[in-house]
């Protein structure tokens, strides 16, 4: 008896030094939220946000005056003579401000400010598709991960069926009521069964882990879906427009700034205004030479010069003649926002079929879930009456299995259809610009 507590102790001692599995517990909006939380692309697309926003307000500062400040020394060697004096420049400074103004830029400024603005909202509907990306990502693990399991749990339940009707033929092969062959055909099906349960055990390892990545998540944790009992109601009011789509809304804005690139190639051949303004002080300049006294004796002396200067200057700049250089800019940005344009037309018709595909999907995905669940009704009912009329010797047992083979397909069918319809309508939502509503 000591010794069975002892070997009892030790198990718990060794029990208690492996390392806990992390366990979570989840709905799909938790498993949204998670997944937009970690998500590297979308933290990336958030930080281009970031950056197109400080890209506006550098480009608008292009309207404000420019304030710079200016400090030099020199020092110069040898002395430079001047008409019998000498100039001496050891240790000059030079200090000074200035202010510049640009009072036009041939429209490069407003342009320059409105790409900032398409910029800043082109990263923002690209952050909103990564974010929908990622939804949407999330989704299709987590209801993958969720169908693989209640495929599981229908499979050991199927096996606990044939565990049972292997006992029940046991025994009565062994009162001489049953043959071998029954045996050994439950057996085989008993096998088979094994067989997938196995392959579904394996594949819900491997949707689990995919569902760790998506979230973030160590791959050892244990992840318990929450949302088992899955709600389907039917389509309605589908929408098929694709202007609230991201990418829609980005070829839309590509298309802008490429009207927006043409002024800025045309401002390179118009004529550039600008305004200026400046003080500086100089100092420690010398200026050394000869001077007659008033008794005519010429006596040596030292003049140094610090003093500060203001300027005022306007700029105007035309361009004459670069050999037609802006001209050809200006044509290759309009054949540019050709290009934009084309894209728009060709990817709208592209967008607008992958939206009536997932109408269409959806569509059948929700009379697949009805068909299945009639199917799974009907196979639950007619393995009832096949196994009381196997009980009472009324039907074979090639009868009763091909019943609950029949059951097993169904109950498979129903999950995967209630799965599937899941995954579409996430993707109907996605392919209408609407996932995050």
């Amino acid at each position: 008896m000591k010794r069975y507590i002892l070997i009892g102790i030790l198990w718990l001692g060794f029990l208690t030094q492996l390392p806990a599995q992390h366990i979570l517990s989840l709905t799909q909006a938790d498993c949204r939220e998670l997944a937009l939380q970690r998500n590297e692309e979308l933290q990336k697309a958030t930080n281009a946000l970031q950056q197109a926003e400080l890209d506006q307000k550098i480009a608008f500062s292009s309207y404000l005056p420019k304030l710079d400040g200016m400090v030099s020394g020199s020092y110069m060697f040898p002395n430079v003579e001047m008409t019998g004096m000498e100039l001496q420049i050891h240790g000059m400074y030079l200090a000074g401000i200035s202010v510049t103004q640009p009072l036009y830029a041939g429209g490069k400024i407003r342009a320059g400010n409105k790409l900032a603005q398409i910029g800043r909202e082109s990263a923002a509907e690209s952050r909103r598709k990564t974010r929908m990306e990622v939804i949407a990502e999330a989704d299709k693990a987590y209801w993958n991960y969720i169908a693989v399991q209640q495929k599981v749990r229908m499979l050991e339940a199927y096996r606990t069926q044939m565990d049972t009707l292997y006992q029940q033929v046991e025994t009565a092969v062994k009162a001489g009521m049953g043959t071998d062959n029954e045996l050994l055909r439950i057996t085989a099906k008993r096998s088979e069964i094994n067989y997938q349960l196995q392959k579904a055990q394996n594949g819900n390892e491997l949707c689990r882990l995919a569902l760790c990545h998506v979230l973030g998540e160590p791959l050892e944790t244990l992840i318990l879906p929450t949302d088992t009992l899955i709600q389907v109601t039917p389509p309605e009011q589908l929408d098929e427009g694709i202007d609230s789509r991201p990418e829609f809304k980005l070829l839309k804005q590509q298309v802008a700034a490429q009207e927006q690139q043409i002024k800025m190639a045309r401002g390179n051949i118009l004529p550039q205004i600008g305004l200026s303004a400046g003080y500086a002080y100089y100092g420690n300049i010398k200026l050394k030479g000869m001077t007659a006294d008033p008794q005519g004796n010429y006596i040596p002396f030292t003049q140094k010069m610090d003093d500060g200067i203001g300027l005022v200057m306007a700029s105007v700049s035309i361009p004459l003649f670069h050999w037609g250089e802006g001209l050809r800019k200006v044509k290759k940005a309009k054949l540019d926002l050709q290009n934009a344009q084309l894209d728009l037309q060709q990817n709208s018709r592209l967008l607008t079929i992958e939206v009536r595909q997932a109408i269409q999907n959806l569509t059948n995905g929700y009379n697949l879930v009805q068909t299945a669940a009639l199917g799974s009704k009907e196979a639950q009912e007619s393995l009832r009456v096949m196994r009381n009329r196997y009980t009472h010797g009324l039907s074979t047992l090639t009868d009763l299995l091909e019943a609950q083979s029949q059951w097993q397909q169904a109950e498979s069918n129903r999950i995967e259809a209630l799965t599937q319809y899941k995954i579409y309508e996430t993707e109907y939502k996605r392919c209408t610009g609407h996932l995050e509503e």
